[in-house]
């Protein structure tokens, strides 16, 4: 009796240790190489941010390989990417009301399909997986929509998130030569 009770505690104190001695210490250890960044757009009445993890290219073949097509990536590295709106707007004239949300990508080789979801889970992917398989559920996605990719002469070292806004505001990704533009209005 002495011995499971001794072998109960010995797993629950492990446990805890995990959850709050390690876990920190892996995402620490994550985020040097691949920095936490937040984009932000606070202009003509938007207020818009998207918090995600900033991977090298590191010579690296990054799309079909890294990041396969046809397959959803959370976009970044790390935690899930999120997305967040103060106010109702329109991405590509689908409706996304404000809140707060997680962003998917499923890159393809002429075109992205971009996903905002419901969801924001602690983590991108899987541990279990290796990485491979993403932690989002599609039951809670919004919607998804297709734009297409921009191929770019210069490679970009450090995948990007930014706004630009040329006309027409744009959420922009970019990593190596490749860029996608995801249109927003009111």
């Amino acid at each position: 009796m002495k011995t499971l009770k001794w072998m109960i505690i010995t797993v629950i104190v492990l446990g805890l240790l995990t959850v709050f001695i390690g876990m920190p210490m892996m995402k620490e250890q994550t985020k040097k190489h691949s920095p936490e960044i937040t984009a932000r757009y606070i202009e003509n009445g938007y207020d818009l941010s998207v918090v995600y993890s900033s991977p090298s290219k590191k010579d690296r073949i990054i799309f079909g390989k890294l990041v396969p097509y046809n397959k959803v990536w959370r976009t970044g590295a790390n935690e899930a990417t999120t997305f967040t709106t103060t106010n109702t707007i329109k991405v590509k004239g689908k409706k996304l009301p404000s809140g707060t949300y997680s962003l998917w990508t499923k890159p393809k080789v002429k075109s992205w399909d971009i996903i905002f979801n419901k969801e924001v889970p602690n983590w991108g992917v899987t541990i279990l997986s290796g990485g491979s398989e993403t932690t989002r559920n599609p039951k809670k996605d919004i919607f998804i929509i297709n734009v297409p990719i921009e191929n770019l002469n210069e490679v970009i070292e450090n995948f990007t998130i930014n706004f630009e806004n040329k006309e027409q505001l744009h959420l922009t990704l970019a990593w190596d030569k490749t860029k996608v533009n995801v249109p927003i209005s009111r």
